[in-house]
């Protein structure tokens, strides 16, 4: 993860963080609502991909499943751009990932329920988030999200 001068390369880092974070991430979701609600991964993407395009996801097939993935990994890959470029400027973020990681995936769960998803095109939720989604979903940013891309951060500092 080091370029020939021995520096952390930005792109790999973030690539790498947000990649395994999004692989984590998605397939506890797919687990999740899978087990929890009968959700395939398809509609599941579809959901995702639904936050551009409204209603109308649920339609496109495999298309707006295809949308979903890539946009399920780009909010990955943007979180782990977000904790790169603050690692570099505050390096204890980096230096303590067992503590960072969680803590910044809070971050990111509540930057995503309170303010992106509002912002979108999803259709508002009909009844109130389940005490056990509502655990998962905190679980799920905190060690799937967060961690893994505070230690690809903390690999890529010590390069």
């Amino acid at each position: 993860m080091s370029s020939i001068g021995g520096r952390p390369k930005a792109l790999e880092t973030i690539l790498f963080g947000g990649l395994i974070a999004g692989v984590l991430d998605g397939l506890d979701a797919v687990i999740y609502y899978g087990w929890a609600s009968g959700v395939t991964p398809a509609r599941l993407f579809q959901h995702i991909a639904s936050g551009l395009l409204g209603a109308g996801a649920f339609s496109g097939g495999w298309a707006t499943t295809i949308l979903g993935v890539a946009c399920h990994f780009t909010v990955a890959i943007g979180a782990a751009a977000v904790f790169y470029a603050a690692s570099l400027a505050i390096p204890f973020l980096a230096q303590k990932p067992w503590i960072t990681g969680p803590a910044f995936g809070l971050c990111v769960y509540l930057v995503m329920h309170y303010i992106v998803v509002p912002l979108s095109a999803v259709a508002p939720r009909k009844s109130p988030m389940s005490g056990l989604e509502l655990a998962d979903q905190l679980f799920s940013h905190m060690f799937f999200v967060g961690l893994p891309i505070a230690l690809v951060a903390r690999r890529s500092a010590r390069t």
